[in-house]
């Protein structure tokens, strides 16, 4: 648990993150020359300043295709290429943000400007918070 600037006081607070799934069958998402592409990043800039300006962005990223995973299974020590499950929506993205509650993370998560599912789950231990 962190502490943040709540409605002008330091209060605990905790962080979230937000897996972000998308459909890869669907295109990459960051090509610049796709049709649109400038309005999808201004959403996002925009996004990420309302998270920065809020307090709440502790970390997030985009990530590569999950083609380009390589999964590492401690219980058996095999090591395997491609995404640890198979199904359409894959993880393209995540944020670690700090908010005061489920509900205040829940409505920041709604506010993303992605067509996918967002799921939020709360950060245990984060040994540098």
């Amino acid at each position: 648990m962190s502490t943040r600037l709540i409605r002008g006081r330091q209060e605990a607070a905790m962080e979230y993150m937000f897996l972000i799934n998308v459909d890869e069958t669907q295109g990459p998402p960051g090509d610049p020359t796709a049709d649109g592409f400038e309005e999808m990043m201004a959403g996002w800039f925009a996004y990420n300043q309302m998270l920065t300006d809020g307090g709440h962005f502790v970390a997030g990223a985009s990530l590569q295709p999950s083609a380009t995973a390589t999964v590492v299974r401690n219980d058996s020590g095999t090591v395997t290429d491609g995404p640890y499950v198979e199904t359409k929506e894959q993880i393209g993205g995540f944020y670690v943000v700090s908010a005061a509650d489920l509900d205040e993370a829940l409505a920041l998560a709604a506010k993303m400007p992605t067509q996918g599912a967002i799921e939020v789950r709360p950060v245990m231990f984060r040994p540098d918070a």
